[in-house]
């Protein structure tokens, strides 16, 4: 017996929504995805984005902690 899934209909954001949720420029998003650096999905004439999409370009962008690095401390 087969056993049929459902389609799995996923949270597609558009590069407005996107460039707010991840805080990027739409201007870099696009260049990005233009570029092939960045996942997406185009849909007609419009550029989505899904949930993995965007997770995968946060972590192109996530800057890790310097550690060790010593600190300026203002002295007032």
């Amino acid at each position: 017996m087969l056993t049929q899934t459902a389609p799995v209909t996923e949270d597609f954001t558009d590069v407005a929504e996107t460039s707010r949720r991840l805080g990027i420029g739409q201007r870099r998003l696009r260049d990005g995805v233009n570029r092939g650096s960045f996942p997406a999905h185009r849909m007609g004439r419009r550029l989505m984005f899904s949930a993995e999409d965007r997770a995968q370009i946060a972590e192109m962008h996530r800057v890790p902690i310097r550690r060790g690095a010593a600190r300026r401390v203002r002295v007032a």
